[in-house]
This record gives structure tokens, C-alpha cells and sequence, in this order.
């Protein structure tokens, strides 16, 4: 069995929320096609020799600072969507560089003050039966995508499992320097999903060439204890 807990504790959150409904999108790509992407003090991490960028929609739900209830009536919810890839500080530390983010919400654009790319976009994510659909587009719609996806059996992970999909820290850089945000949850309860539509321009925007080989996908239902913690400055 693989151990896939969270590194840390995010003791004094900034955020609490769940992350529910969310679909992995993985793709390998040539390291070097990945590096060129990010910023100065980040490196590509690897998984035997590959990188890998992840397309992951979700439903954010329940958003709120760490002292409001869960219970509150009207807390945010709404669709996002990552374009992520993983990455390595030269210390060492792992965790995950946004290409892109697609957000339904207006008050996430509020985290575009330590670098991280939200844009405002049409999002929906809707079921019907077993099957997931998630849809977007940013703008005037040149940037899109379209996601249907049957969820499978739950799948004890592996290691590729765990190092594509649990990582404690985001990397953002604003201001000339890297911001570090780290998140605690539970373990992702991870399924198989068959992909019955996928249809997508974000890595072709995000200067992604073609990838090596076709996705690997997982789906899960989601995490319930999300904990956001404030992001700080790494002074170099």
C-alpha cells in the first residue's frame, strides 16, 4: 500500500472548502518542453524521466474563511478548472505550477495578488446517471473545453497514482518573487472513469506541444476537509 497523506499541517487556514466531482486529465510531455513554461527558481519534476501536465476540473463548494461554519447557508460553490504541471523548488520541495486557471467565481480573482492565473470563464459541471460533464471557455470561447467521463470502481493507487495526484503546496511567482501556498486534506478516494468526450485548446494556449501519449485518467468524488493555508513570499 502506497502512503499518500498529507506532508503537512495547515494549522491557521485562510480558507476552508470541498473539493467534490473532481476528474484527472494526465498527459506525458518531453521535460524540456515543460521547463521552458516556468518561471526562474522552479524545475520540472519527473516521473521516470517524463513530465506530466494535469487537466482537472472540479466543483469548489462551500468556500469560506477558516472561522465561518460549514453549515452557513449561501456559501460560495462553483466550477473550477486547473491546467497544472509538477514542479521542484533547488531545495527540493515538490508541487504544482498552474499553466492556467478557469474559475466561474469572481472572488477567486482575488488570488491574482501572489501570481496565481485565475480567469473568469462560462463553467458548468453537471451529471447525469454515473456519467460527469464538465464545460468551459474563456472569453470570447477560443480558449474551451468539453470533458465526459464515466467513473469506474475505486482503484487502490499506486505510486504513478499518488505522485500525479497529491501534492501539499502550490508555486506562484508575483512581484519578482515565488509565493508558496500549502493544503491539507484527506487522502483522494480515487476511481477509474472511462473518457466518452475530451475536447480541449487550454494546453495548446498554454504553449504545450502535442504530448507524448494518450491521458491517463482517474476520477474521484472528492476531498471534504480542504485547508488552504496563507501564502507567503520564499525569499531567495
Amino acid at each position: 500500500m502506497v502512503a499518500y497523506g498529507a506532508e503537512q499541517r495547515v494549522r491557521v487556514p485562510a480558507l476552508r472548502a470541498r473539493w467534490l466531482r473532481q476528474t484527472f486529465v494526465h498527459w506525458p510531455f518531453r521535460p524540456q518542453a515543460v521547463q521552458a513554461l516556468l518561471p526562474r527558481g522552479l524545475v520540472v519534476d519527473e516521473y521516470d524521466g517524463t513530465a506530466w501536465v494535469g487537466f482537472t476540473p472540479f466543483v469548489m463548494a462551500d468556500v469560506r474563511p477558516a472561522a465561518v461554519p460549514a453549515s452557513l447557508p449561501g456559501l460560495p460553490t462553483f466550477a473550477e478548472t486547473n491546467l497544472r504541471t509538477y514542479v521542484r523548488r533547488e531545495d527540493g520541495r515538490d508541487g504544482i505550477w498552474f499553466l492556467s486557471i478557469e474559475v466561474a467565481c469572481p472572488l477567486m480573482l482575488a488570488a491574482r495578488a501572489v501570481g496565481a492565473p485565475y480567469t473568469l470563464g462560462t463553467l458548468r459541471v453537471t451529471t447525469d446517471g454515473d456519467a460527469v460533464s464538465y464545460t468551459g471557455s474563456r472569453g470570447a470561447g477560443r480558449v474551451s473545453y468539453r470533458l465526459d467521463v464515466r467513473p469506474g470502481d475505486p482503484v487502490q493507487p499506486t505510486e504513478r497514482d499518488v505522485w500525479l495526484t497529491s501534492r501539499w503546496r502550490a508555486y506562484t511567482r508575483r512581484l519578482g518573487l515565488l509565493w508558496e501556498t500549502p493544503v491539507e486534506h484527506e487522502p483522494w478516494p480515487l476511481a477509474g472513469a472511462v473518457v466518452d468526450v475530451l475536447e480541449e485548446t487550454l494546453t495548446a494556449a498554454a504553449g504545450l506541444p502535442a504530448p507524448l501519449d494518450g491521458p491517463v485518467v482517474h476520477y474521484s468524488p472528492g476531498v471534504e476537509h480542504v485547508r488552504l493555508g496563507p501564502s507567503r513570499p520564499l525569499v531567495p
